[in-house]
């Protein structure tokens, strides 16, 4: 992996330099190679998680199989997958050919293929012994997959006002029976996404419907001998293992909560399931923008470099944790508030007693670490001192 003019935040315009090459010199990022805004991960933070994650799914009886797409970065697949993770999730066929390349050993299509070219492409990997999965929840579905063949597929539920999934148990088993019975395809259980639900009994009132979903399709005959049962983004998961429970002697059940990884210090701040269950767990924010105040143009408003090419903005605005002024030494930046962003600026409310001038720089924490990544190519992983002893590269 090499970093040079292209990488955005690294400061490399004549020459490039490895990922081992910056390893080993562990620079910081305020020794002048890199420039602002800057995306760096934290990286005991992320190995925090990662355990954290994995010692959830074990003392709950689940597989883990986190979804990929939130950080498209190999690094930290390799990491997830040796902290003992089933598999990995993806949302897209081009998602699961980058997992294919890397050599990926099972994947989880969280979402339905009817693309021919892409069918064709999984069928032939499936018949060459890739282990993956996708979701049908229509009739057109099955018989797309079929026409490919050699499709391992999980029927899904959803609910009203969600995303995809057939709405009734009475759709869940005629799709069932259309899966299990076209040459082709193997139905190798269910699934289904609570995480657009937005209340605690509306959770659980879906992911029981879930369970019955399961119970009918194993009555009438249509499921393998190990099914998998599917669900769990990063807000409801304690839900799933809850609800889930009964079914871990009769199926395989796997998690797919993507946004662990990292976590935030917004969306999935306050919705994280460990602040329910805070004995169960926890888990730590590992990604933090670094921008610098370029203009304090009136009273009570300064605008740093970093606008919503840089961060995400879809579930919150960023937040500003920290101010390193130009000298060195570092204050809390309580008083500081973004109130919106646009293309290459932020703009922070800056309240009485509080102080920023151009020059200095502020620390962000990010929401919803799933529109953070695919905005940057290279990122850095720090240590506590901010210096980087590793970079991620990222495949959206």
């Amino acid at each position: 992996m090499t970093v040079d003019w292209r990488s955005k935040g690294f400061w490399l315009p004549h020459g490039s330099l490895t990922a081992e090459q910056i390893a080993a010199d562990r620079p910081s990022i305020f020794d002048g190679g890199f420039t602002w805004p800057l995306l760096v991960v934290r990286r005991a933070a992320v190995e925090a998680n990662i355990a954290a994650m994995a010692a959830y799914c074990r003392r709950h009886g689940f597989d883990f199989a986190p979804h990929a797409k939130t950080t498209m970065a190999p690094g930290l697949f390799d990491a997830q997958l040796r902290a003992g993770a089933w598999g990995l999730t993806v949302a897209t066929a081009n998602q699961a050919l980058v997992l294919r390349r890397l050599g990926v050993a099972r994947v989880l299509i969280a979402n339905q293929v009817l693309d021919p070219t892409a069918l064709r492409w999984l069928a032939a990997e499936s018949a060459a012994g890739w282990e993956v999965y996708f979701q049908v929840d229509s009739i057109a579905g099955v018989r797309a997959a079929g026409a490919a063949g050699h499709a391992r597929v999980l029927v899904e539920l959803g609910h009203p006002g969600g995303r995809t999934g057939v709405r009734t148990l009475d759709q869940l088993t005629e799709v069932a029976r259309a899966a299990v019975a076209e040459p082709g395809v193997d139905l190798a259980g269910l699934t289904g996404y609570e995480g657009q639900i937005a209340d605690l009994s509306g959770v659980d009132a879906y992911l029981d419907l879930l369970v019955a979903g399961f119970e009918r399709l194993a009555e009438a005959g249509l499921l393998p001998e190990q099914p998998i049962v599917s669900a769990g983004g990063s807000a409801w998961f304690d839900r799933v293992t809850d609800r889930f429970a009964g079914l871990s002697a009769r199926a395989r059940l796997i998690l797919r909560s993507g946004a662990s990884v990292t976590h935030d210090d917004g969306f999935y701040r306050e919705r994280t399931p460990f602040t329910r269950v805070p004995e169960d767990g926890t888990l730590v924010a590992a990604l933090e923008i670094w921008a610098q105040v370029l203009s304090a143009p009136e009273p009570g408003l300064a605008l740093t470099g970093m606008g919503k090419r840089d961060a995400p903005f879809d579930e919150g605005l960023p937040v500003p944790l920290e101010i390193r002024r130009t000298d060195g030494t570092v204050s809390s930046a309580d008083g500081l508030t973004v109130t919106k962003v646009n293309d290459h600026h932020t703009y922070v409310e800056v309240a009485d007693g509080a102080d920023v001038v151009p020059g200095d720089l502020v620390r962000f924490g990010i929401s919803h670490p799933c529109t953070a990544f695919d905005k940057w190519r290279d990122i850095p992983v720090v240590d506590e001192e901010r210096r980087v002893v590793d970079v991620l590269q990222t495949y959206f």
